[in-house]
């Protein structure tokens, strides 16, 4: 059995929403067991017991939310390098959406030398404090499938 955790961040539940999507996708392959946490509630020491580390955020003005910059920040080369990371987040639509929170874990972990095992996806927000649009949570849990057979 393989061990995961989706770190994030969720201001009004959108990110949140995701994170238990890719969750249940993880579990459902019958091989990995996740732990889902908060950035301020992670150590980030212990990141050496999980096979993969998911990391997720809203974007706020382009970049990750601060509690998950944060974070980022507390991770060092060796308890990164080597690991199998993935990158989310939740943003608007439209032109200055950006790139994203998620651009901003990926960029961080590859640096500390981590395995990217899936590029980075967005899921869309509608308006500032939502609703997910449609087929965002099932997309997040299709994506948990893949992932988890992509570690085995």
């Amino acid at each position: 059995m393989k061990n995961a955790i989706i770190v994030y961040d969720s201001v009004y539940g959108n990110t949140e929403k995701v994170a238990r999507a890719l969750a249940e996708g993880l579990e459902k392959s019958g091989t990995v067991k996740v732990t889902l946490s908060r950035p301020d509630a992670t150590d980030a020491g212990r990141l050496a017991e999980y096979d993969i580390l998911l990391i997720g955020a809203p974007t706020h003005a382009w970049k990750a939310s601060e509690s998950i910059r944060k974070f980022l920040a507390k991770l060092s080369e060796s308890s990164i390098k080597g690991k199998r990371v993935f990158a989310f987040d939740t943003k608007m639509k439209g032109r200055f959406a950006g790139s994203g929170a998620s651009k901003d874990i990926q960029d961080s972990l590859s640096k500390l030398g981590a395995d990217v095992v899936r590029e980075r996806v967005s899921a869309i927000v509608k308006g500032k404090e939502g609703p997910l649009e449609e087929g965002a949570e099932s997309n997040f849990t299709s994506i948990g499938l893949e992932i988890a057979k992509i570690i085995q």
